[in-house]
């Protein structure tokens, strides 16, 4: 298999917001992610994703951008920003930047002039369109599409007499890309990026770029607002693979060396990922779907209890498996457990009350499997999901839109469990570098509330504790970059050890040099779970001695091994 740079790697998502504020005003920023790269370095991933950075009002945390080309000052300077570069740079760590092509602030420059006038050429950048009249000539959205914010996906502009499209917040009007002039804009600001230094990019709701043109109303049941969410409306539609086949050929095939990598969201095949980023005519480097994110039945739960959210194991090892042979030999893939619009894994598919067992299990069984692994920042200390108890502490258009729509059949109560339990405010609050106020992430007021918990759960106790989550994640990745190991698990086949088993993962890479084998129990109770297989070492375990009963190990709470079998 022909190796890049980015197979090789490890992957780190920096939410820059929350993750660490070097000026005292709340906001996370540019150079506080330039102070922090040594930490970066030290865990030993080589490969950042920054989430927006650009000037932004804000109305979704930096996804609305009002200018491309410049950096928020709340972040810093776009000399802050090829300072960032050239220290990660130099710590052999590449960096890709979040571009979001879907959409734009309604306080972009082109969405000013665009609603001002129906003729002008920042006009056909956004998709407008007339509106519809009922029996009383109230007017109407121009069909009945909603969006992913809870809400009608049209909204109507007072100054320019017509409804414009928006998928996402309101604030967000989508980009018409259609639109040929609007393409080569688009182009000119990825050149921009590249040109400055960046290795790729993460391009963001990419699946949602191409509309059905007809704009016919979805024959789904509406709701009681007379609008319903219809991905197939707006996902993966065949047009969008001409848009990123012109990308392909005007930009990114002229910097061999960048990486590019998808969201197609949790609505993709596998066949259609193959189509963004197959190895013979792919026009990415590979997608984030989110299919392996939401198997404990959290999605969509606000009527039940916190008990009855229970991981299907079964499931969530046959979805990677499935990802796994769709697209070995054929497309790359990235591994994963979440980003900034989900859950704190620990709290997912881990334990807050096994936390340190927990947290361990979940790093052992993501780092050795097939494809480039993505960790979340926080993840490697253990971070969990929020301990809130106000609405008004998630300050997010998302959860807040869902808040006030739910308030007509759930009590206060319910919403919190719920909002606790799934909002991405959950991977948004402060990362929590030290017991100090507001986990140390800031000396002055965070913009977000931080996580209660930050006492016991920072970077500086991990630091100094050698059996800490943090110092087994330095572990873990370090095995995987062996040379030996990183040949099995990116060379030899990824096979599923007792696939049907309801409580155990376990997996298995031999290679021609060394064979290893993941085990992890996702219960808080002991599960028995037979070895077949002859150990030669234990590489990785997250208890301190091994428990076995005849050839069956005895599996405690989340306890989970790397072993390397022997081959004799």
């Amino acid at each position: 298999m022909k190796r890049t740079w980015w197979k090789e790697a490890v992957g780190y998502e920096i939410y820059p917001k929350t993750f660490y504020d070097s000026n005292g005003d709340g906001i996370g920023d540019l150079p506080g992610i330039i102070q922090k790269l040594d930490y970066l370095a030290d865990l030993g991933v080589n490969l950042l994703w920054i989430c927006p950075f650009f000037k932004s009002p804000m109305d979704d945390n930096g996804y609305d951008v009002a200018d491309y080309l410049s950096v928020d000052p709340s972040f810093g300077t776009n000399e802050d920003f090829k300072r960032l570069l050239s220290e990660a740079h130099s710590r052999g760590i590449k960096v890709i930047i979040d571009f979001v092509l879907n959409h734009t602030s309604d306080e972009h420059q082109w969405f000013i002039e665009g609603r001002k006038n129906r003729y002008s050429k920042q006009r056909q950048y956004y998709i407008w369109k007339d509106p519809k009249y009922d029996e009383y000539g109230a007017i109407l959205p121009p069909n009945n599409w909603g969006s992913f914010f809870s809400e009608s996906a049209w909204s109507y502009d007072e100054a320019a007499k017509q409804y414009y499209m928006h998928i996402f917040s309101k604030k967000m009007p989508d980009l018409n890309w259609e639109n040929a002039s609007l393409r080569q804009e688009m182009y000119k600001i990825a050149k921009y990026w590249l040109d400055a230094g960046v290795d790729g990019f993460r391009l963001d709701a990419i699946a949602h770029l191409a509309k059905d043109l007809s704009f016919a109303s979805s024959l789904q049941t509406p709701n009681i607002e007379g609008y319903t969410l219809d991905p197939s409306k707006f996902s993966s539609i065949p047009r969008l693979f001409d848009y990123l086949k012109e990308f392909k050929d005007q930009v990114l095939i002229k910097y061999p060396r960048i990486m590019t990598i998808g969201e197609v969201g949790g609505s993709a095949s596998t066949g259609e990922a193959l189509k963004y980023s197959n190895y013979k005519d792919g026009l990415l480097n590979m997608v984030f779907n989110f299919d392996t994110c939401w198997e404990n039945g959290a999605y969509g739960s606000d009527e039940k209890l916190d008990y009855q959210i229970v991981t299907d194991v079964k499931n969530l090892k046959t979805l990677f498996k499935k990802w796994y042979d769709a697209c070995r030999g054929k497309a790359w893939l990235p591994i994963y457990w979440g980003n900034h619009d989900h859950p704190r894994v620990v709290s997912q598919y881990g334990s807050v009350r096994y936390r340190d067992e927990s947290a361990k299990m979940l790093a052992t069984t993501l780092l050795f499997m097939y494809g480039t692994p993505f960790l979340y920042n926080g993840e490697e200390i253990g971070m969990s999901n929020v301990d809130y108890t106000r609405i008004t502490d998630f300050k997010d258009v998302s959860a807040l839109n869902y808040a006030r729509k739910a308030s007509n059949r759930l009590n206060e109560d319910q919403i919190l469990r719920f909002l606790r339990r799934t909002s991405r405010i959950n991977a948004r609050t402060p990362m929590q570098w030290e017991d100090a106020p507001h986990g140390g992430f800031t000396t002055g007021t965070p913009m977000q509330k931080v996580n209660g918990n930050y006492p016991s759960v920072n970077v500086a106790s991990e630091q100094n504790d050698a059996n800490s989550i943090l110092n087994f994640y330095k572990a873990a990745i370090a095995l995987r970059k062996d040379p030996l190991i990183l040949e099995a698990v990116l060379d030899a086949p990824f096979e599923l050890v007792e696939p049907d088993h309801k409580d155990v993962f376990a997996y298995l890479h031999q290679g021609d040099h060394i064979a290893v084998l993941v085990i992890s129990n996702f219960r808080s109770y002991e599960v028995p779970f037979k070895l077949g297989y002859r150990v030669k070492k234990i590489l990785l375990h997250n208890y301190p001695t091994m428990e076995k009963r005849g050839l069956s190990l005895q599996l405690r709470p989340f306890e989970s091994y790397l072993l390397e079998l022997d081959l004799g």
